[in-house]
């Protein structure tokens, strides 16, 4: 055979991988309002930059009609490519060939190109739309899943791991996305559920759509599983992206700097209006978060959930950190379950990879109730403070208005760890708010007072004359300084160049036994 004839074969070759499960099929998926597994890899690298593995290969099985069905590449497309110049593996399901369905040839595919990340430290990016198990391969399907998840295990904490669901994704497939880094997920396409509406309703009897069940907004703002919830895919993708940016490609990097034209010393008037004088009174942290960090960004994961603490990444002088605050209009910006799960995952997160922490701390306690004790929020506020306690990365605290009891000690204190920690002059560092602490301290006092609540009222003032700021705290060393408010950039920015250097190192063992 001629090098032409042999060129030819190849092009053709080359050409039948590419057309997946056929025009026919990929006319389906558009009618659904879905891109292709290629299509959805170009929109995720940068133009040009994709190098794929393993287009030739087929699966080896036989029965049920597969020995005469052998699609190139076997339902996956896996490969390289690069966002903004930099390496990233990537695998995408296609769910024109057998439903995306996962089995031996499929699942070897995958294993490869995470191997590669591990070993050449690059984030890997799985595109998930399969149908499941390929029922005709039997157990083999359940071993790859298995081969999978192992790795993902492996990896985690080395390399960035993140997970799209652009289409169904259930029963043991919903195990890779979960033991990720970040989930995302797309309204009215994605949905996740261990089992789904027709096996629950054959169970327990509830009738649930798909969309109830697990779809984006359910895993997004009930049960916290999906970090990012968008409305198309084009923003999914470009959502990746933008995140990319501020990790580094592994744990042993540090995380991208930028020039920033923002400027180190800018110091914003508007944060003296931000904290109202009414202690009772709410404010949107956002407004804080905005005005110190470069340019006003802020990417915000686990958006729709647990929504009285904020966490996501930004950058101070072209350095990424990670940005936790309470959040004082959403249930006063106290900690429950929700808002300790949230936190601790993402603490542990930037820790692993390298990324300061930056905490903006305004919280009266943690959420009282039956629901949440019995819900666990002893354990679950305990991760919290496990993730900042373990913590080796700069930790640096911002004080602004509250913060008592526990909840204090959990929120990168001192005590905890925190490296540089300051409050604003309206911050208050006690055991309790000044009403709950008069109440017990002076209880017979105000019992026998001829009016109870004037007494009340007057022992209250008394009490927050005395204790209800920064200063006892400061005089303990507990803060590093109390600061103006205007100045809290340029001194965060200051004190993060001074941390870039940071080394802490934690007592030799296998690992910690975090409360799970």
């Amino acid at each position: 055979m001629s090098m032409e004839a042999k060129l030819e074969r190849l092009d053709r070759l080359r050409d039948e991988a590419e057309q997946g499960g056929g025009p026919e099929r990929i006319r389906a998926q558009h009618a659904k309002g879905k891109l292709t597994a290629r299509e959805r890899i170009d929109l995720l690298v940068d133009q040009g930059s994709f190098v794929e593995f393993d287009r030739y290969v087929t699966h080896r099985a036989t029965g049920f009609g597969l020995e005469d069905q052998k699609p190139l590449g076997d339902g996956v497309v896996t490969g390289y490519g690069r966002i903004d110049g930099r390496l990233i593996y990537v695998f995408s399901q296609d769910f024109t060939v057998f439903g995306g369905s996962l089995a031996e040839a499929h699942a070897q595919k995958i294993c490869k190109v995470m191997d590669l990340a591990v070993r050449n430290g690059a984030p890997i990016v799985g595109l998930n739309d399969s149908g499941g198990a390929r029922i005709q391969e039997g157990v083999v399907s359940l071993g790859g899943y298995a081969d999978i998840f192992f790795r993902n295990t492996r990896a985690s904490g080395v390399v960035p791991q993140i997970s799209a669901i652009l289409g169904p994704c259930a029963g043991g497939a919903v195990y890779s996305p979960a033991i990720t880094d970040f989930v995302f997920m797309v309204r009215g396409v994605s949905y996740m559920f261990v089992t789904g509406p027709n096996v629950v309703k054959t169970v327990t009897h509830e009738d649930v759509t798909s969309d109830e069940l697990g779809g984006a907004d359910a895993h997004g703002s009930i049960s916290g599983v999906a970090q990012f919830v968008l409305d198309s895919e084009i923003q999914c993708l470009a959502e990746i992206r933008r995140l990319c940016a501020f990790l580094p490609s592994n744990n042993v990097d540090g995380p991208p700097v930028r020039r920033s034209t923002d400027p180190p010393d800018r110091r914003d008037e508007e944060l003296l209006a931000v904290v109202p004088d009414n202690p009772n009174k709410p404010y949107d942290m956002h407004n804080v978060i905005r005005r110190v960090v470069d340019d006003g960004e802020l990417l915000e994961v686990h958006q729709g959930f647990g929504q009285n603490l904020i966490v996501g990444f930004a950058r101070l002088g072209g350095h990424p950190v990670g940005v936790v605050a309470n959040q004082p209009a959403m249930l006063a910006g106290v900690l429950d379950i929700k808002a300790s799960r949230k936190g601790a995952r993402f603490v542990r997160f930037c820790d692993a990879f390298n990324i300061p922490l930056v905490t903006f701390e305004d919280v009266p306690g943690f959420l009282p109730g039956v629901e949440q004790e019995h819900g666990g929020i002893i354990a679950h506020g305990a991760k919290l403070l496990y993730a900042y306690a373990e913590a080796t990365v700069p930790k640096l605290t911002v004080i602004t208005r509250k913060a008592y009891g526990g909840a204090y000690d959990v929120m990168s204190s001192k005590h905890v760890g925190g490296d540089y920690n300051v409050a604003w002059p309206t911050a208050e560092l006690a055991v309790m708010g000044p009403k709950g602490a008069a109440e017990i301290l002076f209880r017979r006092e105000i019992a026998a007072a001829a009016d109870p609540q004037a007494k009340l009222d007057e022992l209250v003032a008394d009490y927050r004359e005395k204790f209800a700021h920064p200063y006892e705290a400061a005089a303990r060393g507990y803060l590093d300084d109390v600061i103006d408010p205007r100045e809290t950039r340029p001194r965060l920015i200051s004190a993060l160049q001074t941390l870039l250097t940071k080394r802490d190192v934690a007592p030799p063992k296998k690992h910690g036994n975090i409360p799970l």
